[in-house]
C-alpha cells in the first residue's frame, strides 16, 4: 500500500498527462515498429548511460505512448521523471529568463533522471526558444537521458526552431549518444474514419525523417 503511494505521488510530480502502459500499446496496428527493441528501451539502460531517445512519426502513430510508458517504467524503478510537451517547456524557460531564475529552472529540469519532451515540431517555436531549449539540452549533456517526441524529420529541425544554427548545435548533442526509433504507419486514432481522410494523410506521407548532413 506505501509502494503504491509512492508511486502515485512520483507519477504526480512527473506531470504525466496520462498513465499509459507498453501492455496497452497495440503493437499489431504499426508492424514498422520492433517491439523487442521498445520492450529492451524498458530495461531503463538508456537511463544509466544518460542517453537520448528519439521516437520520430508521423501524427497519431503512438509516440506519445510509448514514451509515456516508458516514463512510467521509470517511475516504478524510483527514478525521478519530467514529462512536458516543448511548447510548455519553452514557455516556462521564457517566463524564468524574464523573472531572473533561468538557471535555477535549467538546473530543476537537469535534476530529473528522464526528461521527457513531446511534441516537438507541431507548434511553432517562439522567438528565443531555440536558444532556451539548447541550454537545458546542453546542461543535460551526458548527465541525464532524455526521451523527444516529433513529427519532424532531423533535416526539419532548422524549420522547426527557426534557427538552422542553433538546430545543428542541438542536434549535435541530442544524437550523440541516441537511440532513434522511427513509426511508419498510419494514425491509430484515425483507424475507424481512414476511408475519410486522404490517402497522403493516412501515409503520413508529409513526415520526412531525413537525418540532417552532417560535416567533418
Amino acid at each position: 500500500m506505501r509502494e503504491n503511494r509512492r508511486i502515485k505521488a512520483a507519477l504526480r510530480m512527473a506531470r504525466l498527462p496520462v498513465v499509459k502502459t507498453l501492455a496497452g500499446y497495440d503493437f499489431s496496428f504499426q508492424p514498422s515498429l520492433d517491439r523487442n527493441r521498445i520492450l529492451a528501451l524498458a530495461g531503463l539502460d538508456f537511463i544509466e548511460r544518460a542517453e537520448v531517445v528519439h521516437l520520430l512519426g508521423p501524427p497519431g502513430t503512438g509516440k506519445s505512448h510509448i514514451a509515456t510508458a516508458l516514463a512510467v517504467e521509470a517511475v516504478r524503478a524510483g527514478k525521478a521523471v519530467y514529462f512536458i510537451p516543448l511548447a510548455d517547456l519553452i514557455t516556462q524557460l521564457a517566463k524564468a529568463e524574464r523573472e531572473g531564475t533561468l538557471r535555477e529552472k535549467i538546473r530543476f529540469l537537469t535534476r530529473a533522471s528522464l526528461l521527457v519532451v513531446d511534441e516537438i515540431g507541431y507548434l511553432p517555436v517562439t522567438p528565443g526558444g531555440a536558444n532556451l531549449f539548447f541550454q537545458l539540452v546542453n546542461a543535460r549533456y551526458e548527465k541525464g537521458a532524455m526521451i523527444l517526441t516529433s513529427n519532424r524529420g532531423f533535416a526539419e529541425w532548422g524549420e522547426v526552431f527557426g534557427d538552422p544554427v542553433v538546430a545543428t548545435a542541438l542536434l549535435d548533442r541530442l544524437l550523440h549518444h541516441a537511440v532513434v526509433i522511427q513509426i511508419e504507419g498510419s494514425s491509430y486514432r484515425m483507424r475507424e474514419h481512414a476511408a475519410l481522410v486522404p490517402e497522403n494523410v493516412r501515409n503520413g506521407a508529409a513526415f520526412n525523417p531525413r537525418p540532417p548532413k552532417r560535416r567533418g
